[in-house]
């Protein structure tokens, strides 16, 4: 799963990396950890618009929802259901990057979770990367605005990551620079199930990397 994630890199970085221009200057607001759950606009870049990193809601409102309330429960969208659950079927090919340079995740050492310890996942250098994701516009019916929303696409845990998320054994799909462009072109999701990147995993009791 992938709830905390970090974003500490300013725009000419993001806009250098991904060759895209920020939409709207100022918007980027750099953080040590972001809470999903706290529905945070995040810098995306959406297949309809590859060349501009806009900003998104964190929490996917499919267009025929009542109201936002759903968004708590579709943070994340798992690769293997994305076509069979009605939330996300609708945006199975509205593709996006989710820009970061990080994300947290916790380690259970007993059954109930109360001793655990948190890692950083990062990747060589803590560089900028991209999650998969999906997105959505929404129209709030007593409003009439739009609200633009994504949600992180997740897989079964590789080795790493199966150590590290032991109970749930699951990890949001980080994509390499080279399939970046697969994914926002809508190749077949089978292609993105095991993601192919360098992982390093720090301890945030230690600050060592151990893996």
């Amino acid at each position: 799963m992938c709830y905390n994630t970090k974003l500490t890199r300013k725009a000419s970085e993001i806009e250098k990396r991904f060759v895209a221009d920020m939409a709207v200057k100022g918007e980027l607001q750099p953080n040590e950890q972001i809470s999903g759950f706290s529905f945070p606009k995040t810098p995306i870049i959406t297949n309809a618009q590859p060349k501009s990193v806009q900003f998104y809601h964190w929490g996917l409102i499919p267009s025929f929802a009542d109201d936002s309330k759903i968004r708590a429960h579709t943070l994340n969208a798992r690769i293997e259901t994305i076509l069979d659950k009605p939330s996300y079927a609708e945006s199975a090919q509205k593709r996006c990057l989710v820009i970061a340079n990080g994300f947290y995740e916790w380690t259970w050492h007993d059954s109930k979770g109360k001793n655990k310890e948190k890692f950083l996942i990062t990747i060589p250098g803590e560089e900028l990367f991209a999650f998969a994701g999906i997105y959505s516009s929404w129209i709030n019916p007593n409003t009439a605005d739009v609200v633009d929303s994504y949600s992180i696409v997740t897989t079964e845990a590789n080795e790493l990551m199966a150590e590290i998320h032991n109970i749930k054994k699951r990890m949001p799909i980080i994509l390499t620079e080279q399939n970046e462009q697969d994914w926002l072109a809508g190749d077949d999701f089978e292609n993105f199930k095991k993601p192919e990147i360098e992982l390093v995993a720090i301890s945030q009791e230690s600050q060592q990397s151990l893996f």
